[in-house]
């Protein structure tokens, strides 16, 4: 019996200890989530930073812009592909975010296009990233940087 109280004891501290560790900012109706970025080569100029967004609310907002200390622009991009040719724009508008929805910004879709970096992005840091959305206002969140060939967070 003993055995069985100390293995729920542990699997309650398990769960909570992911409750605490979750990558999660909450802002108005606003839920951004698991923020991360791909660690970059020494010499590269620019990083993506990826997140999804969920609209808990009743009228859509829009991410307006981003930016951060760790490089000189940020921008909302979107890649998709047009006939046989990956192509990637700036969102000049920004990006909706529908009531009641989600959108995840991911390796191949939409990201933050962190420019003129001041540094590369190193595997195991975190990169503060000032969010602005119409409705919502703005937030200080910050990116845990993966590996180079990382395809989502491990976090």
């Amino acid at each position: 019996m003993a055995s069985l109280r100390l293995g729920a004891i542990a699997l309650l501290l398990a769960f909570l200890s992911g409750i605490a560790f979750a990558h999660d900012y909450k802002l108005g109706a606003l839920v951004i989530g698991n923020p991360w970025a791909r660690a970059t080569a020494p010499t590269a100029p620019a990083g993506g930073g990826y997140l999804t967004i969920t609209n808990t609310g009743t009228t859509p907002d829009r991410l307006l812009s981003a930016k951060s200390q760790a490089a000189g622009m940020v921008q909302i991009h979107e890649m998709k592909m047009e006939g046989n040719v990956m192509r990637m724009r700036e969102l000049e508008h920004g990006l909706e975010i529908p009531a009641g929805g989600t959108v995840a910004l991911a390796p191949g879709g939409f990201h933050l296009m962190m420019m003129y970096l001041k540094e590369p992005l190193r595997q195991g840091t975190k990169i503060p990233v000032s969010l602005v959305f119409d409705k919502a206002g703005s937030i200080e969140i910050e990116f845990d940087v993966e590996s180079m060939g990382a395809t989502q967070s491990s976090h």
